[in-house]
């Protein structure tokens, strides 16, 4: 019996700026989006019905029924290609959900992309109704690993100049941070959008780029948690971190730095002060590294 494995990387907003707000209530945003080399594992294998089976460090809480990204996305393909099979579908959970990483919308835009090849119909494009229901991120973890450009109400994604290798080290608090509730509290909802990313930009240039572009969702986060600030200032504080700053809503920060050696040496020393924080180095993908 046929069986795919993959994985779903970690995506991070390097930037979100929110550009204001529609009637209906959703936020206009203008974000780059990378993804990260840390990322859930999967596995599925084609079975008369969908179910699913959560294992891992970061297992608990995580539903197995269609509450669970992976399984609506798995009965959205089917019932849009007409497919009478269903997948068991086996989730390693590696990465922190509801953390500001889009780990669920990435588990989901994975499910897509290796069911169509185990039941072997066309994809889903990125556009397609049935991807945007799933909610604003999985048209964007479509693309891992490629930085994207993602505008609108996450609809409007676009490709971005070839970024410089470079690495990261993500680092979550143990607090939550509900995005709804951090929109709520935001005092501008209209701010401009991303000056342009520079082409052929080395290390050096991308961060002088990056410097004073935002995210806008991070003060109202770091009232909610005050820990974000903790974590923002504890990795601008070591040495080899250029940029530090929030990913999505929260409460993962991400550091950035030149190359995965200082990524390791800033993980152990973040790591060692906070026992309790979750820590992981990582190359950003997709910026002419050979993985």
């Amino acid at each position: 019996m046929a069986t795919i494995k993959a994985i779903a990387p970690a995506k991070v907003n390097l930037t979100l700026h929110v550009t204001g707000q529609r009637a209906d209530g959703y936020h206009l945003l203008d974000s780059l989006v990378v993804f990260a080399g840390v990322a859930d594992q999967l596995t599925a294998t084609v079975a008369p019905q969908t179910r699913m089976s959560v294992n891992g460090p970061f297992s608990v809480g995580v539903p197995e029924d269609e509450r669970n990204l992976m399984v609506r996305a798995a009965l959205a393909l089917g019932q849009a290609r007409g497919v009478d099979l269903g997948a068991m579908l086996t989730l390693e959970k590696h990465l922190p959900h509801a953390a500001g990483i889009g780990s669920g919308s990435s588990d989901a835009a994975v499910t897509l992309a290796m069911l169509a090849e185990l039941w072997g119909v066309e994809p889903l494009p990125a556009h397609a109704p049935e991807v945007v229901a799933l909610g604003a991120d999985v048209p964007v973890c479509l693309r891992a690993p490629n930085p994207t450009r993602m505008e609108g109400i996450g609809e409007k994604l676009s490709d971005v100049p070839q970024l410089p290798p470079c690495a990261i080290v993500l680092v979550r608090p143990p607090v939550d941070v509900p995005t709804g509730q951090v929109f709520n509290m935001m005092s501008d909802k209209n701010g401009a959008p991303m000056t342009p990313i520079p082409e052929g930009a080395d290390f050096d240039g991308f961060v002088d780029w990056l410097s004073p572009q935002r995210n806008d969702m991070q003060a109202a986060a770091e009232q909610i948690a005050p820990e974000i600030s903790e974590v923002i200032a504890k990795l601008k504080s070591l040495p080899g971190v250029r940029i530090a700053g929030m990913s999505g809503s929260g409460a993962t920060c991400f550091g950035l730095v030149k190359d995965m050696a200082t990524a390791r040496h800033v993980a152990r020393i973040v790591q060692v002060s906070q026992m309790d924080w979750w820590v992981a180095p990582a190359e950003v993908l997709g910026t002419g590294h050979v993985y």
